[in-house]
């Protein structure tokens, strides 16, 4: 039997997960990274932390099945973190700073600069997103900025730049390829997605040269071999990558336009499928690749929201209100509502549709009669809330249902709360990890085992279907708004 090995690199761990070419399930394994906040609004991830913790989770997982995994029936596909930006020197390999990650906010007065300058209309045009520090040029062009010797090395030849698939592909081969797939390049904010290039004008806008930027290629095209630092005593073949939201609407099957999802993680991500041909976005959210396949690239409209399960991770480890976020559900529901009592989480500032990265986060509605259940309960309710935030600018107020994926798709009142606010079905699947599904269908597509999206529509298995509750006090949706609103005015 064949193997396919998924790499799930998210924001706080890399995941390496094992499936057969039914798209099985077999095995999992996990290594947490750790997150660097040098300053107010930095977060910084160390890239080969990173890719010593994919080999080693490749490692755990071939030691639990190693009676199964020879190099002749294995190959290697991955899903990934988007935006974040690593640069390191070609020659040593080493990169010259911590990557950048999606969540920081260093590139917040650039940002308002370009944007004052009238560059705005320019950038959404060709890379179908905002001028936001969410994106990786501005991470690239702050490292070449800051760290010493660095701009001269990019002018010179010797740095290369890349998301973290390109790190990891980059590392797996040796530094024999250079690659990230049309999704990534389509987060960076240097690449036109029209001409499904880099864009010249954007990197000189950015003041990145061409030389330091990979070759695109397509989702399930082929990217090398590697023997996983002498994990597989022959090389496997590399065959599909593509970024975390990207995988999950392959995973979850969002071939037609018109689909969508939302995926649940670090932050959370809303995708509708367009079509193959690109839109402009409504206001607040972008147009990205949705991802290119069996010779076909389809466009998506997304958001994307910097704090979900991040809030519940930061209720665990800094507030040390539970231990886990699984206890949270049981508190949550001991309590009939929120108390009055809103969480903003905007700790990286807000992301779509408000788009505003300067803002803080805020507790709102305290009094005396709140308790911990109120607190929790609200925070569960803050991602329910951001998620219709961005489905009623996406859609016009609904969908005929969106699929979800994630760990926190496993909180019951969450899922149903979150069908009561959007008015549609809430479609649960079968695997947690619809990102790492999605870069399986691309392996498969890349080495020939399928040859058409009806072959594989039949492996998504839906486990549960939340529908909206018959009557809902949509009230509490007013009260987020008005949340919001006082947080947006009190950072002006």
């Amino acid at each position: 039997m064949n193997y396919i090995i998924a790499i799930d690199q998210s924001t706080s761990a890399t995941k390496a997960l094992l499936f057969d070419e039914q798209c099985r399930l077999l095995a999992r394994t996990s290594v947490d990274h750790r997150q660097y906040y040098p300053q107010t609004g930095w977060v910084e991830h160390d890239a080969e932390e990173i890719y010593n913790n994919m080999v080693e989770a490749i490692r755990k997982l071939k030691e639990m099945v190693k009676s199964e995994l020879s190099a002749s029936h294995c190959s290697l596909c991955l899903t990934n973190q988007r935006e974040t930006a690593v640069v390191w020197n070609r020659q040593t390999g080493k990169p010259i700073a911590n990557a950048v990650v999606w969540q920081d906010t260093r590139g917040t007065q650039m940002c308002n600069d370009l944007r004052s300058l009238g560059y705005s209309s320019m950038v959404m045009e060709k890379s179908g997103l905002l001028i936001d520090p969410n994106f990786s040029a501005t991470g690239v062009k702050w490292l070449l900025d800051n760290v010493d010797g660095a701009r001269q090395l990019a002018e010179g030849g010797q740095l290369l730049m890349g998301t973290i698939d390109t790190w990891l592909v980059w590392k797996l081969t040796g530094g024999r390829v250079h690659a990230t797939d049309t999704t990534n390049a389509s987060r960076t904010m240097l690449f036109n997605i029209h001409t499904m290039q880099w864009d010249d004008d954007l990197l000189r806008l950015f003041d990145i040269p061409r030389s330091m930027m990979p070759e695109v290629r397509a989702c399930d095209a082929l990217y090398g071999e590697t023997t996983v630092e002498g994990i597989f005593d022959e090389p496997i073949q590399i065959a599909g990558v593509l970024g975390d939201s990207h995988g999950a609407l392959v995973g979850q099957m969002c071939f037609q336009p018109g689909s969508g999802k939302v995926t649940y993680g670090t932050g959370s991500s809303v995708m509708i499928n367009i079509g193959e041909q690109p839109q402009p976005a409504p206001e607040g959210l972008v147009t990205s690749v949705g991802f290119t396949a069996l010779g076909k690239t389809f466009y998506g409209f997304e958001g994307n929201i910097y704090s979900t399960g991040a809030t519940l991770k930061w209720i665990c480890d800094q507030l040390q209100l539970i231990e886990k976020p699984s206890q949270m559900e049981a508190l949550a529901t001991s309590v009939p509502d929120n108390g009055g009592v809103y969480i903003v989480p905007a700790f990286s500032g807000l992301g779509a549709p408000w788009w505003q990265s300067g803002v803080k986060g805020a507790v709102v509605g305290l009094t005396f009669m709140a308790t911990k259940a109120h607190f929790l309960r609200a925070a569960l309710e803050s991602i329910a809330y951001q998620i219709k935030d961005l489905v009623d600018v996406m859609s016009g107020g609904g969908l005929r249902e969106i699929c979800a994926d994630g760990g926190p798709t496993k909180n019951r009142f969450l899922m149903q709360f979150q069908a009561d606010m959007l008015g549609t079905p809430v479609v649960c699947t079968e695997v947690d990890d619809a990102s790492a599904f999605g870069a399986v269908i691309m392996n498969g597509f890349a080495r020939g085992l399928w040859k058409s999206f009806d072959e594989v529509v039949g492996f998504r298995k839906v486990t549960e279907v939340y529908t909206p509750s018959a009557a809902v006090d949509m009230s509490v949706y007013e009260g987020w708004r008005n949340a919001v609103g006082m947080v947006i005015h009190s950072n002006r």
